[in-house]
């Protein structure tokens, strides 16, 4: 291992840590959840996350000409993440509330679900993260000049920070949760809910200018 090898991990899980302090839709599910339920529904989101960042880093790495060109996937994409993050938005800051652990389901498999569906659903559904990776990956192509085993090696970075941050962020909330009253709680989960809605949309204003210019 050379010092371009340390280097790659150096800048990746910079670029991971700074990629992951936006404050985003994934950000104030980590904290209504973790405030809600616990840190580890936002472990469990978190894991969501990196899987669908890890089928981007692929798709970016090994380019796009293999997956089948399905008509209007673009626009279902934006669709259904405009619905499912206004429904989501709307259900929140409805229940605003501290929720009750006994609303969670039951079983541990479908409680692992709900939130790494969760995770994937809310990353998966917003166009500008594929898009950030694909120029990510250009970036240390062209102008790094790394290598497929350096390029691996800042991805794997990449992925292990926003993991690790998205993981403390989580604990971080459900520790401070003791110095909150449930005002303030109900306000955080009004905000994250605003959050959903506004993202969806601004899903749905993308996908009419897109309708409107292509005519």
């Amino acid at each position: 291992m050379n010092w371009q090898f340390w280097e790659a991990i150096f800048l990746g899980f910079s670029s991971g840590f700074v990629m992951c302090i936006t404050l985003g839709a994934v950000f104030f599910a980590l904290i209504r959840n973790s405030l809600d339920y616990g840190w580890t529904s936002g472990l469990r989101i978190s894991l969501g996350v990196i899987i669908c960042d890890s089928i981007f880093i692929f798709v970016a790495l090994t380019g796009t000409s293999f997956i089948p060109n399905f008509p209007y996937f673009d626009t279902i994409l934006r669709l259904g993440g405009a619905v499912f993050l206004t429904i989501m938005g709307i259900n929140t800051i409805r229940k605003a509330r501290v929720q009750e652990t006994t609303s969670q389901p039951k079983r541990k498999f479908f409680r692992f679900l709900k939130y790494f569906s969760i995770g994937f659903t809310l990353n998966a559904t917003n166009p500008a993260n594929f898009i950030i990776w694909v120029s990510v990956s250009a970036y240390v192509k062209g102008v790094l000049k790394y290598a497929l085993d350096l390029r691996i090696a800042y991805f794997a970075a990449c992925l292990l920070a926003i993991f690790l941050t998205q993981v403390s962020i989580a604990f971080f909330a459900q520790r401070i949760k003791r110095f909150l009253n449930e005002n303030v709680i109900m306000w955080i989960n009004r905000v994250s809910g605003c959050v959903f809605v506004g993202t969806g949309v601004y899903l749905l204003y993308r996908q009419l200018e897109i309708w409107i210019m292509g005519h």
